[in-house]
């Protein structure tokens, strides 16, 4: 087994191959950033009959290479950069970094099992992914462009505006004035362009919407079942998470999302602080489904935020907690949705759906805490999330040998 590490970069890529069983490299190959040049590779990484191909950052700068070759059968695992540096700081090689010994320390990452991810090929959550970032990037530039017709109102109409304008309103106003000179003849016409821009925005996010609606539709997702998850939150949760079962416990995924407090003790103190950490945008997804259910007056998590007020926490703490809560509750439905599908029509998986959470969400007791441990039934086995010294140093003295 020959283990391919790809240490990647916009102009060329850097590939080492590494034997998987005495950890020696055999050969280096560096090509450019062109579809001849990952032909190329390929058909030196086929001169290994038993292979496996470790990209550095393979959703970032290696995403390109990494789904070429995941598209014609080969197999792609992802090693993070954290990783690959934490072997050059345990090498003897006087902590010397090349591109040639951040390939080998990819693959030597993947061989000892380490801090590497299987890729897999793009799909339906790649789609909700881009149309997320789009609507995200249209909402924007439309907040830039009313905030501009606001200026120009105001110096057209005593006192402007509403605040909550629309493109309708605005052409209302627009109407009513009667320029007097070539500045406010030149002011209307420029806030018409704007009223114009306004109305072909509304348009895109519409039909944004109405993409992200029929995604999620045919993706067969339970989410929208959530009270206050929507198409367009719907979307942002499984685009964003991509596969639910990458996080192996309720807490892992908490964590990334950013809603899981960040423990700080000392002595006999201990006490818990707010995550900056994690997906901003998963955690602003949570955040609105909180604020959703905490205005109805009947829903469960109303329910759970009045219960915590009772307790004597604040409402932001109170809305932390039910966040905490909301992200356990995502996902164990986005985990029985996947095994659904896997499992397909009157199968089941047979896997748990046991997380570190005590009870259904969120009615359930106690988030104030980060809640890290372990589920009682795994879901898979996990993957050895760590790059042992000894096992790292060995391997390196034969690397930069």
């Amino acid at each position: 087994m020959v283990v391919i590490g790809v240490d990647p970069h916009k102009a060329s890529h850097t590939a080492t191959a590494l034997d998987a069983v005495t950890h020696h490299t055999q050969e280096t190959l560096r090509v450019q950033t062109s579809l001849r040049e990952y032909r190329r590779l390929l058909r030196w990484g086929k001169r290994f009959a038993e292979r496996q191909w470790a990209v550095e950052n393979a959703h970032g700068l290696g995403k390109n290479l990494a789904q070429w070759l995941l598209s014609r059968g080969e197999t792609v695992v992802d090693v993070p950069s954290t990783a690959t540096a934490r072997v050059r700081e345990l090498s003897r090689g006087g902590r010397r970094k090349n591109d040639a010994l951040d390939a080998a320390a990819a693959a030597s990452v993947a061989a000892l099992q380490g801090d590497a991810t299987p890729v897999a090929i793009d799909g339906p959550t790649t789609v909700l992914a881009m149309l997320d970032e789009r609507r995200t990037n249209l909402t924007q530039q439309r907040t830039r462009t009313v905030n501009q017709l606001h200026a120009v109102l105001r110096e057209l109409l005593p006192g402007g505006v509403a605040t909550d304008l629309t493109a309708e309103q605005a052409a209302a106003a627009i109407g009513r004035v009667r320029p007097a000179s070539a500045v406010e003849r030149a002011r209307r016409d420029l806030a018409r362009e704007l009223i114009a821009d306004i109305r072909a925005l509304d348009a895109r996010l519409h039909a944004n919407k109405q993409r992200m609606q029929d995604m999620v539709a045919e993706s067969d997702s339970s989410l929208p079942e959530i009270t206050g998850v929507g198409p367009v939150v719907a979307a942002r949760l499984l685009g964003r998470t991509a596969r639910a079962a990458r996080f192996p416990t309720a807490a892992a995924f908490a964590a990334y999302c950013g809603v899981a407090p960040i423990e700080i003790a000392s002595g006999d103190k201990a006490r818990h602080r707010l995550s900056r950490h994690g997906d901003r945008k998963l955690n602003n997804a949570l955040h609105t489904i909180a604020l959703t259910q905490v205005r109805i007056r009947t829903s469960r998590g109303r329910c759970y935020y009045d219960s915590k007020i009772t307790q004597g926490k604040t409402h932001s703490e109170a809305m932390r907690c039910l966040k905490r809560r909301l992200a356990d509750h995502v996902w164990r439905t986005m985990i029985t949705d996947e095994q659904r599908l896997a499992a397909g029509p009157g199968g089941h998986s047979g896997a748990s759906l046991s997380s570190s959470a005590a009870g259904s969400t969120p009615n359930t007791d106690s988030s104030d805490q980060s809640l890290p441990g372990p589920t009682t039934e795994e879901l898979s086995r996990p993957v050895d999330r760590r790059v042992t010294r000894l096992g790292a140093r060995l391997l390196i003295r034969r690397v930069v040998r």
